[in-house]
């Protein structure tokens, strides 16, 4: 039996809406990378993390087709259900922080995967999109009230893996943050909320609402 936490990231002021995850805090009961593949895929979770170290955030990232060095809503998701001040990725250790109702990490851009972002004249050419066919990964985005940083987006993974469009991605943020070059307050999905910063060291802020959903059996 393999037990793990279902967690929402990125939820909106509501507290709704927000990124799956799924946390085995366990991660010695699933050991090799094609098990871990294979759970993963399983879930089907956008993303699910296994934790090797939980003192130290040791963790490791898979979606259903592959293995990640970093992601930003399992970052943010992870670093809170552990409460550690640092999470260690193979792309690099992951600062990580809680101010208020908002679990914040910091990150380097270049340790986002590729992405397409995509700018429309428009909040609502964004609503109106259709998933587009498997292929790239598309970040769609708008701004909703450019002064005050505020961007309306939506994810295309494109990965043809039975996730059409993710709900909150923060590698994205990460992406977007880093070419404006300003504090973003980004309403995607159906109602996600992620907050971003950049920092004079290169790393980003990314932050946002963590919730957890429950914790199931496998």
């Amino acid at each position: 039996m393999t037990d793990y936490d279902v967690l929402r990231v990125f939820c909106g002021p509501d507290g709704r809406h927000g990124n799956t995850l799924g946390v085995v805090r366990r991660g010695s009961a699933v050991p090799g990378t094609a098990e871990r593949q294979a759970l993963a895929r399983k879930l089907g979770f956008s993303e699910t993390v296994f934790v090797d170290d939980p003192e130290r955030g040791v963790i490791d990232i898979y979606t259903p087709t592959l293995r990640l060095p970093f992601a930003g809503h399992p970052c943010v998701g992870t670093a809170w259900l552990l409460d550690v001040p640092e999470l260690v990725t193979p792309a690099g250790p992951v600062g990580a922080r809680l101010e208020g109702e908002f679990n914040w990490i910091e990150a380097r851009p270049e340790w986002a995967p590729p992405r397409t972002l995509r700018r429309y004249d428009s909040a609502a050419e964004v609503d109106a999109l259709p998933v587009p066919e498997p292929g790239e990964w598309i970040y769609a985005w708008a701004w909703e009230e450019e002064a005050a940083g505020r961007i309306r987006s939506r994810a295309f993974p494109g990965r043809g893996d039975g996730i059409d469009e993710d709900e909150a991605t923060g590698a994205a943020a990460l992406l977007l943050t880093a070419q404006l070059g300003r504090a973003l307050n980004i309403a995607q999905g159906r109602g996600s909320q992620i907050l971003t910063a950049p920092r004079p060291d290169g790393l980003i802020d990314v932050g946002g609402r963590v919730r957890l959903e429950a914790t199931e059996r496998l």
